[in-house]
């Protein structure tokens, strides 16, 4: 039975939904990643950068653009060494930019991605997918690829069934 890695970053606090700013106890893409999980096992790794992002979602969202212009790869708290036991690696995060946040990266530029299937999932706002595809497939050298999943960050606490269907679909 193949094994999978559910890699994710995910904001809690302050965020972008449907068009005004809430705060969130949980991260959007942390529910999905945990949809995932529940739909067909495997382990969870959370992206956890050591200089937290502002708290202020706009403040957030320029420091995460200043980022993403200069290809910066904030250092992370842990880092996963080795994903040789994994057979599918699920690589979730919110639209940032059109894209992962840059801690994303950070991770998966240390991995050796050759053999595995790599899942590209996204929260957004109205971004879709963005350019995660196109990025993952610049960064994952080795790996194939699955079809992505967006996920309406709005709808992300009853989007279970949806996630549930294309994950099991996936693997």
């Amino acid at each position: 039975m193949a094994k999978n890695l559910i890699i994710y970053y995910s904001r809690k606090g302050e965020n972008y939904v449907n068009g005004s700013i809430r705060y969130l106890a949980k991260g959007n893409t942390e529910i999905v990643a945990e949809f995932i999980r529940k739909a067909v096992g495997g382990d969870l790794f959370e992206v956890a950068t050591v200089k937290t992002y502002p708290a202020d979602y706009t403040a957030c969202t320029v420091e995460a653009q200043r980022e993403l212009r200069a290809g910066a790869r904030p250092e992370l708290k842990r880092y996963l060494d080795s994903i040789a036991d994994y057979d599918n690696i699920f690589v979730c995060g919110p639209c940032w930019w059109g894209t992962y946040p840059m801690a994303v990266f950070t991770q998966l530029e240390r991995l050796d991605l050759t053999g595995k299937k790599v899942l590209a999932v996204m929260t957004h706002e109205g971004s879709g997918l963005g350019s995660s595809e196109r990025d993952l497939k610049k960064i994952c050298k080795g790996a194939s690829f699955g079809k992505g999943l967006a996920v309406h960050g709005a709808d992300a606490a009853r989007a279970e069934s949806t996630v549930a269907a294309w994950a099991k679909k996936e693997v």
